[in-house]
């Protein structure tokens, strides 16, 4: 099968041929560790799937093991040529695919704001991409600890190293900034995240931020390149796969993060995620990756 994959405009059109032994070669392994800092470790083999836009609440640490993975951040094409690490900022949108018809590989590590704090972001977003071949071998040897259930304090001890390392390849601006969109932007966004659970109508959110429906959509997506329902719904996403990491079923968790029912959540979670919540939670059990 021949499959087009959607280019960003003067992008680069991959066309990749998948055979059907190749659609079944997937595999991921998803767990929560005991670790402050590393809020999920999220372990992938991918042929064909390919990640809409979205966005993530979280840095997202990337290192690519086998192929390679293309991806628009910020309005720019990326890539992860082999040895990089990939680290993407929060709240800022990007999508993903395989660079080939032979897929990919991942590790990834989704950290929070005490790693690295907002001063970061513009950096992150000029420079995804780290070539430091030191930094590849530490994020490594990180996710060899975080998959030993007693290798709490060795992972912390490595966890630590690593962000120094991130830290000294940004260089933040000395006054930190937050991501991009300011104004009427940044106000939808704050109160799309405050509403995350019971959601927000754009009509209703018009007359509190006392904008136009069309130019509160305008803004936002002239802003973050995304559109709000897009934001929305990967912001639920997000804290869906942190409820299933805990152990909360897929129908409740679905309810919790503001979704119509269980159906609604499997649609948008495998759109984003690249497969079910049900597989998503049973790959915690543990972080060895299995084939599904």
């Amino acid at each position: 099968m021949v499959r087009d994959w959607p280019v960003a405009p003067g992008g680069v059109l991959y066309v990749l041929c998948v055979t059907p032994r190749q659609q079944a070669r997937q595999e991921i392994s998803a767990w929560r560790p005991a670790v402050p800092g590393v809020v999920e470790v999220f372990h992938a083999r991918f042929t064909e799937h390919a990640y809409p836009m979205h966005v993530h609440d979280a840095w997202t640490l990337l290192i690519v093991d086998d192929g390679a993975v293309r991806y628009d951040l910020d309005r720019h094409e990326r890539g992860t040529p082999g040895g990089t690490v990939s680290l993407l900022p929060p709240q800022v949108p990007h999508n993903g695919s395989p660079a080939t018809s032979d897929g990919f590989r991942k590790r990834v590590l989704y950290l929070d704001m005490t790693q690295l704090d907002a001063g970061y972001i513009g950096p992150a977003v000029d420079t995804p991409d780290l070539a430091d071949p030191l930094l590849r071998t530490r994020v490594a040897r990180l996710h060899t600890a975080l998959a030993d259930p007693g290798g709490a304090l060795e992972a912390e001890s490595r966890l630590a190293f690593v962000g120094e390392r991130l830290r000294g390849h940004l260089r933040p601006r000395t006054a930190p900034a937050g991501p991009p969109g300011p104004g009427v932007a940044k106000d939808l966004r704050d109160l799309l995240d405050e509403r995350l659970g019971e959601g927000l109508t754009l009509a209703e959110a018009a007359r509190l931020l006392h904008a136009h429906p069309a130019h509160l959509v305008r803004a936002f997506s002239a802003a973050y390149a995304i559109a709000p329902h897009q934001y929305l719904t990967s912001r639920r996403i997000d804290r869906a796969r942190r409820l299933l990491l805990d152990g909360v079923p897929p129908g409740e968790a679905a309810t919790a993060v503001g979704f119509h029912d269980q159906s609604h959540l499997t649609r948008h979670f495998k759109r984003i995620a690249g497969t079910t919540p049900g597989r998503y939670a049973r790959s915690r059990k543990s972080p060895v990756p299995r084939s599904l």
